[in-house]
C-alpha cells in the first residue's frame, strides 16, 4: 500500500502561499560564512534555476556572509517575480568568522532591519525572524521591537529561529508569530514539541538542517538503503518523510549543486508507503523528549 505525496503547499502567516520545499542560501557563502560565494555567476544561475523549478521560498539572514547573502539573493532575483517570498533573520553578530553572539538589543534590530531592506532592496521584508533569543534581554523587548517595525510597514510577517514550544507561546502573547525555524530531520528531533505546538497554531516549522548537511544521506545509512529499494535517492526520502511527518513542515534543504536541487525539489512529488514512514519515524526516538507513536 502506498500514500499520496504529502500537500505541496502551506498558506504561510495566512496570506503568502508557498510550496512545502523551500531553499537556504546559507551554503551560498564561503566555508565560515563569512564572506560570499567563490562563484558569484553559479550562486546566481543556482537562485534562478530553483525560482524556474518552482521554489518560491528562500531563506538567509543579515549573518550569512555579513550581508552579503542579502545582496546575492536581490543581485540574482530581483525585481523578485510574484509570489516569491524571501525571509531574513536579524539578532546574531559576528564579532568574528567562527563566533556568533546573539544580540536582540531592540536598537540593535531595528538598525539590522534597515539594512537588510537595503540590501534585499524592497520596502517591506516579506518574512523577517529573530535570528537567537537573547538571554540577556526579555523576550518582550526583542519581540516586541520586531512588532513596531510591523506596525511602521517594514516587516510583513514576524518568524523565531531555535525555541522551544514554551517560548512560541510566550512570544504569542506580543505579537504574531508565523514561522519557527529550528534544526529538525528524521534522526534529530530534540525540538519536535516546537513542531507539534506549530502544527496546532497554524505557524509554519522550517526545517534547518533537513538532510545534516549531508551527513544524514551517506552511504551506509537508513535512508540510502531505504533509497536503492525504493529507486530514488536519499535525499528525497529524508525530505519526503519531513513532508509526510507533519503538514507544518517546511523543509529549507541548503546546496550549492544545481543536481542536488533539482532532486531536492522533485521530493514533493516521492509518496513513502505507511510501513516506510513507520520505519525512519523510529530511527529518532531517541532524540525526542517523551516521544510517543502517533
Amino acid at each position: 500500500m502506498t500514500t499520496q505525496a504529502a500537500d505541496a503547499t502551506f498558506l504561510l502567516g495566512g496570506d503568502m502561499p508557498v510550496r512545502r520545499i523551500g531553499y537556504g542560501a546559507l551554503r551560498l557563502t564561503d566555508d565560515q560564512h563569512w564572506r560570499g560565494p567563490r562563484s558569484l555567476g553559479q550562486a546566481k544561475e543556482l537562485l534562478r534555476r530553483a525560482v524556474e523549478w518552482g521554489v518560491n521560498l528562500i531563506d538567509t539572514a543579515d549573518s550569512y556572509g555579513l550581508g552579503a547573502n542579502e545582496e546575492l539573493i536581490a543581485a540574482a532575483l530581483h525585481p523578485y517575480p510574484e509570489h516569491l517570498v524571501v525571509a531574513t533573520k536579524v539578532g546574531q553578530c559576528r564579532p568574528s568568522p567562527d563566533v556568533w553572539v546573539p544580540l536582540g538589543r531592540p536598537e540593535y534590530l531595528r538598525q539590522q532591519v534597515e539594512l537588510s531592506l537595503r540590501r534585499l532592496r524592497v520596502e517591506r521584508l516579506d518574512l523577517l525572524q529573530l535570528h537567537r533569543l537573547d538571554p540577556s534581554l526579555p523576550l518582550a523587548d526583542q519581540v516586541g521591537a520586531l512588532r513596531e517595525l510591523q506596525t511602521e510597514g517594514k516587516i510583513r510577517h514576524i518568524g523565531l529561529s531555535k525555541v522551544s514550544a514554551d517560548q512560541l507561546d510566550e512570544a504569542m502573547t506580543i505579537a504574531d508569530i508565523t514561522s519557527v525555524q529550528n534544526p529538525y530531520n528524521v534522526v534529530d528531533r530534540a525540538f519536535e514539541q516546537s513542531l507539534r505546538r506549530c502544527e496546532q497554531l497554524g505557524v509554519a516549522f522550517l526545517a534547518w538542517l533537513p538532510l545534516k548537511q549531508g551527513h544524514l544521506v551517506a552511504a551506509g545509512t537508513e535512508l540510502s538503503a531505504t533509497a536503492e529499494r525504493l529507486g530514488t535517492r536519499p535525499a528525497q526520502v529524508a525530505l519526503a518523510w519531513l513532508l509526510q511527518h507533519s503538514p507544518a513542515v517546511l523543509p529549507i534543504p541548503a546546496t550549492t549543486s544545481v543536481d542536488h536541487l533539482s532532486d531536492n525539489i522533485a521530493a514533493a512529488d516521492l509518496a513513502l508507503d505507511p510501513a516506510t514512514v513507520e520505519t525512519l519515524t523510529r530511527l529518532g526516538e531517541r532524540s525526542v523528549p517523551g516521544w510517543e507513536p502517533r
